[in-house]
């Protein structure tokens, strides 16, 4: 009885998804293999991704066997969980090491071995749950402007942790969760232009108190790379001529003339579109972005179908973080939207961002087999 009740939940799992990532983590794994050994000459960095893949894979079928109900029924577990991310976001100022101007990592482990944490990860999922549950709970009376500020107090909070790192990017990130979650929710349109008005002028604050100095030369080279060729665009001017010269076929694996040599930057990490493009071409981008169409098909059927408010708002909640961390990233690649470390998912190399990532559609895979 065992046996068969275990063989039937693993055949009511979504197979067209799960294909879909695992075939994405594969291309992400060849890309490193190829980067990681123009980099340091071992792969040290593949050996990380794969574990990291391993890790994640692992938890995506265990929460895939865990009813997500526990989410909906336990406010506890959420707030405990959006507790805890903040407590985590406060303690890097303390205990976080600076890595690119930013202080956003937990490191442990010795220097050629050691293992990053980002905890911004795991309050981008408390923040996708714990709005989850409270506009589900208010979806009748959600027109009052009460509920958006009080949501709003929520996402503040750890975007204001994150703007103190300085992370640019993690905090455009939480408000973008915060905004979609209520626009599938139903807000008003004048409430949403209100919120316009209010981003305007929290931007401007930003720009002259908060922003440094290379954030606002980033967001300025975004405009005009070309102003500034060998410093603030240069990152991009080398990925849009790595992407143009992989043309249709690609120059094949590890034979990528920009990645290879150096001249593209983070080519395992914020510039991996970038490497993809040069070595795979055209047709592998084409792939990448056919297996991304593919879960986000797959999860839109599962939210349209879902039979309660929280796993909907839940599971558009994620595919909007997907869709942000997506178009964000190859913006950036391709010169549309200014540098701002944000990682390709399930693609580029970093274990907080894949591990929660696979967690996070575990969770989702219970939802659709419910």
């Amino acid at each position: 009885m065992g046996n068969t009740r275990i063989t039937r939940a693993i055949k009511k799992l979504d197979w067209i998804m799960i294909g879909a990532i695992i075939f994405l983590l594969t291309i992400g794994l060849l890309s490193i293999a190829s980067t990681s050994q123009a980099r340091t000459g071992a792969f040290i960095i593949l050996k990380k991704q794969f574990i990291f893949a391993v890790i994640g894979l692992i938890l995506l079928f265990l929460f895939s066997f865990i009813d997500y109900r526990f989410l909906r029924n336990y406010s506890a577990v959420v707030l405990a969980l959006y507790i805890v991310s903040i407590i985590s976001l406060v303690f890097l100022f303390v205990f976080g090491s600076r890595i690119r101007g930013a202080v956003s990592w937990f490191r442990f482990g010795s220097s050629s071995s050691s293992i990053g944490f980002e905890p911004i990860e795991i309050t981008k999922f408390a923040l996708i749950a714990l709005l989850a549950k409270y506009f589900s709970n208010r979806h009748i009376d959600f027109g009052l402007i009460r509920h958006i500020l009080i949501s709003g107090f929520y996402v503040l909070v750890p975007t204001f942790l994150v703007l103190l790192q300085p992370d640019l990017g993690s905090a455009f990130l939480i408000i973008f969760i915060w905004v979609g979650i209520m626009l599938v929710s139903g807000i008003r349109v004048r409430h949403l232009l209100a919120l316009f008005l209010i981003f305007a002028i929290l931007f401007g604050v930003g720009w002259f108190f908060l922003l440094e100095d290379y954030q606002r030369g980033r967001i300025l080279t975004f405009f005009e790379p070309q102003r500034d060729p060998l410093g603030q665009g240069y990152n991009v001017l080398q990925s849009i001529i790595a992407i143009g010269s992989g043309g249709f076929w690609g120059k094949g694996l590890g034979h990528g003339s920009q990645s290879q040599l150096n001249f593209l930057p983070e080519q395992h990490t914020d510039f991996i579109f970038a490497t993809i493009a040069e070595e795979w071409g055209f047709l592998g981008i084409s792939l990448v972005l056919i297996l991304w169409s593919i879960i986000f098909w797959r999860l839109f059927t599962t939210a349209i179908n879902a039979t309660t408010n929280f796993a909907r708002l839940f599971i558009f909640g994620f595919m909007i973080l997907l869709l942000a961390h997506i178009s964000v990233n190859i913006g950036m690649n391709m010169g549309f939207f200014p540098v701002t470390g944000i990682p390709l998912p399930l693609l580029s190399y970093g274990g907080s961002n894949l591990i929660v990532t696979l967690a996070g559609v575990g969770i989702l895979l219970n939802i659709s087999k419910q």
